[in-house]
């Protein structure tokens, strides 16, 4: 008999007993999964995460302790899902049973502060989100960074000190001053896109989003940065917090589709692996869903987006050797993998070596480098080796928060490299024949 035909099964608000139906248990999925890679546990695999979850939903099991942790220790980088050969939407179904557990259980207190510092305060609020960025700048330019992290000191401040040594760089003058603005085209304008600035990236990668604005704009697109916008929602939707990623879905809606435009754009993998959902997320919304609809299919990687235009040529000769770090939501959510490895052969001059298992997550997976961080560093390890083993000068890659995982990677187990998001290469060379 087939799970959608159990009589009496409830499942969890978004939790479809359809799409755990469509596992077959064949296990092809396990070697895709970092957890179990480490592990190689059944419990910390796709496969027997949907077995736990189905359980739960038949209300056969309850919403344990042990179940909790199952779920927890998921990176949600949907490797799975490019394995799978049943289509099971385990990102769906992941956040869909996060979301019940959220609604249930109570979450430890260190973890309910923690993303509430995170999720609802820091990620929401430019005014605080510049504040904390002008005191982290204070911290490191001063050179207090430099002592404390050589003091040994962060090791006695748990979670706090992993988050400071996590910490990116930060980045004044911040991009919030851009928000509202439009810039032209470089010469005749091929397409108007709008950019998703994002909420950390304002403060953290200003200089990759004014990369990615200098690249649009060499490649014949008028850039505007809408008002209004706001976080994506993705650590939302990853965590089950459901209905706040489903908030802030609405509020970029209501900022992006007040005017037309050929794409909207984002840098970050993340981001836009939610933002292609947002369709999903809002269906049934009376007000939003068909809205929602039409932004998901307006939205585009910027790597995605470059690849699919006649891309300007005109790039000076970059004589580096790059390996490339496959961001998950790039490659297993957005299905986008060979475009980044386009752009960068456009490169004249680089020397662009594969990465072994270039598909397997970093570790990162939004804030589990610090909710879960022995998991992460030992994901972190086995890629930091797979990557020294190439001997490329810089690690590519297409998503900030790939981007602060690899840095961290670099400065405990690398060999000095750079690590860049192929926008900044691509900046680089435009930069260089522009100069």
């Amino acid at each position: 008999m087939a799970v959608s035909d159990l009589a009496g099964a409830q499942p969890a608000p978004g939790l479809r007993l359809v799409d755990l139906d469509r596992c077959v248990h064949c296990g092809l999925c396990l070697n895709a999964c970092p957890s179990y890679r480490v592990l190689g546990l059944e419990a910390d695999s796709p496969r027997g995460r949907i077995y736990q979850m189905l359980r739960v939903a038949e209300q056969k099991a309850p919403l344990a302790a042990s179940y909790i942790a199952h779920l927890e220790l998921c990176l949600a980088c949907r490797g799975c899902e490019s394995a799978c050969p049943s289509a099971v939407p385990y990102g769906r179904l992941i956040e869909a049973a996060r979301a019940q557990i959220q609604q249930q259980r109570a979450q430890p207190l260190r973890t309910r502060l923690l993303r509430r510092l995170l999720l609802d305060g820091l990620l929401l609020s430019p005014r605080w989100m510049r504040a904390a960025a002008t005191l982290l700048w204070l911290y490191q330019a001063s050179g207090v960074r430099r002592l404390v992290e050589g003091s040994g000191l962060l090791g006695e401040l748990g979670s706090f000190g992993r988050v400071l040594r996590l910490a990116p760089e930060a980045e004044p003058p911040f991009f919030y001053r851009h928000i509202g603005s439009v810039f032209p085209a470089q010469g005749t304008r091929r397409y108007k896109v709008a950019m998703l600035a994002g909420c950390v990236a304002n403060v953290a990668f200003a200089r990759l989003n004014e990369a990615t604005v200098r690249v649009l704009q060499a490649n014949g697109c008028e850039v505007v940065i809408p008002r209004g916008q706001t976080c994506c929602g993705a650590l939302h939707a990853h965590t089950g917090r459901l209905e706040k990623a489903r908030e802030l879905a609405r509020r970029n809606v209501e900022a992006f589709l007040n005017a037309e435009y050929d794409a909207i754009i984002t840098n970050a993998a993340g981001c836009g692996s939610t933002m292609k959902e947002y369709g999903e997320l809002l269906a049934g919304d009376p007000v939003y869903g068909e809205r929602a609809a039409r932004f998901a299919a307006l939205v585009k990687d910027v790597l995605e987006w470059l690849a699919s235009i006649e891309l300007n040529s005109r790039l000076r000769p970059l004589p580096l050797s790059v390996t490339y770090q496959d961001s998950c939501h790039l490659a297993h959510a957005q299905k986008i993998r060979s475009a980044p490895r386009k752009l960068l052969a456009a490169i004249p001059a680089l020397e662009f070596r594969e990465l072994p298992m270039a598909e397997l997550c970093c570790g990162s997976g939004g804030i589990y480098n610090i909710t879960q961080p022995a998991m992460a560093d030992a994901i972190l390890r086995t890629k930091m080796e797979q990557i020294n083993a190439t001997g490329a000068e810089v690690i590519a890659t297409a998503n900030p928060g790939c981007m602060l995982q690899l840095r961290y990677g670099v400065a405990l187990y690398g060999r000095g490299q750079r690590v860049a998001h192929v926008i900044e290469l691509l900046d680089q060379a435009y930069q260089a024949v522009s100069a």
